[in-house]
């Protein structure tokens, strides 16, 4: 169990920081009233949940502390749910609420595609 614990305390580790560089490369080429670098996060973060399952799946590796690291660890800690519901209650509060209701709907929607699209790329 602490060995478990460890691979997803490294893995969480290494995708918060990788975050918080999405946010700073991010804020440095785009401002706007948009949260890009919340949603580029959770677009990649589900890509990447997509693949690293789909490809665990195809070797049996399901079972592994790869899994743990890579899923629960690395993309537990670099997608950002959390921001996305207080950026959009902030969003709504500063009255673009067609703002928030396109983030909304492009973070589900291309969400999903996206891990979709990595289990499909890893088999």
């Amino acid at each position: 169990m602490l060995k478990t614990i460890l691979y997803i305390a490294l893995g969480g580790a290494i995708g918060s920081v990788l975050r918080f560089l999405t946010t700073v490369v991010v804020s440095k080429f785009w401002a706007s009233h948009f949260p890009l670098a919340t949603f580029l996060a959770n677009i990649i973060g589900c890509f990447l949940i997509g693949f690293c399952i789909g490809i665990l799946e195809k070797n049996q590796l399901t079972d592994s502390h790869l899994k743990w690291f890579l899923v629960t660890g690395f993309c537990g800690g670099y997608t950002t749910f959390s921001a996305f519901g207080l950026e959009n209650i902030n969003l709504f509060q500063n009255n673009t609420g067609f703002v928030a209701f396109a983030y909304i709907g492009l973070s589900v929607i291309l969400g999903l595609f996206a891990v979709w699209l990595g289990l499909f790329i890893s088999k």
